[in-house]
């Protein structure tokens, strides 16, 4: 497989390096990153960083440091629902661990994990800024606060009505 933007996908590429001094192309890296992992299926294999390295004019290893330290980037694949569920101290004594060990029980999976059906990945993270609504994750774009068991249901109910909705 050869792995190639979209023209649309290197447009924006090529807007987003455009921001930066001749040179200093490396500087357009994370949302290169991002845009690669939207593009290529939510996650970055080794061929699609290479390709993001060979556009920006830098080494792989630059890449894969970067995507190997952002919990931001994914370098396997995900479900079609990423939990994101904050670990960090305040979400700790918040009751994150309840909540990542509920979600694991709930789904039959555990953190680093995707469900058989591909629906849903449960993964730990570390602070998301929003300590004062642990415990906490990010579910896209979007922040889910002030977790317990029951918005948790609720959370993944909504989430398989939508996929439901879908299809």
């Amino acid at each position: 497989m050869s792995v190639q933007f979209t023209e649309t996908a290197m447009q924006e590429a090529q807007r987003l390096i455009a921001r930066y001094p001749a040179g200093k192309q490396k500087s357009a890296l994370l949302p290169v990153l991002h845009l690669a992992q939207q593009q290529f299926g939510n996650w970055l294999d080794v061929p699609v960083m290479d390709y993001v390295a060979t556009l920006l004019q830098i080494e792989p290893i630059e890449v894969y440091e970067v995507a190997t330290f952002y919990s931001m980037y994914n370098l396997k694949p995900v479900g079609k629902y990423l939990f994101e569920v904050c670990q960090t101290g305040p979400c700790m004594i918040s009751g994150s661990d309840d909540i990542i060990q509920y979600i694991g029980e709930k789904l039959n999976i555990k953190p680093g994990q995707t469900t058989e059906d591909g629906m849903f990945t449960l993964k730990t993270v570390e602070c998301l800024g929003a300590c004062g609504y642990a415990p906490m994750m990010q579910l896209g774009k979007h922040y889910r606060e002030h977790l317990t068991r029951e918005k948790v249901d609720q959370i993944i109910n909504e989430c398989r009505a939508e996929a439901a909705a879908k299809n």
